[in-house]
């Protein structure tokens, strides 16, 4: 197999990952971590689109939207905890 069927093939995989990765992001709690690596994974896939066309860059996009979504929202979340958290320990000191 020529090397840019390969590229090609591995991009469109990497494009499905980031999208299951995304939509794994909804898992209350454990999904910043999918978030995350669905937003690595969809950084590393823009860099290659450079050179090849991805014709599932549609998957790529809606993966890193869900992944951004819920990156910001369970961020936002985790401090609102620990901040009160703090809070909490502090205030009762």
């Amino acid at each position: 197999m020529n090397p840019n069927a390969i590229a090609k093939l591995q991009m469109l995989r990497g494009s499905r990952r980031c999208l299951v990765f995304g939509l794994l992001g909804f898992i209350p709690m454990i999904g910043l971590v999918f978030a995350v690596v669905a937003l690595w994974t969809s950084g590393t896939l823009r860099q290659k689109e450079r050179q090849y066309w991805n014709a599932a860059k549609p998957y790529r996009v809606a993966g890193a939207i869900c992944a951004g979504v819920t990156a910001v929202f369970w961020s936002g979340l985790l401090i609102l905890i620990f901040g009160n958290l703090l809070l909490f320990i502090w205030a009762k000191n």
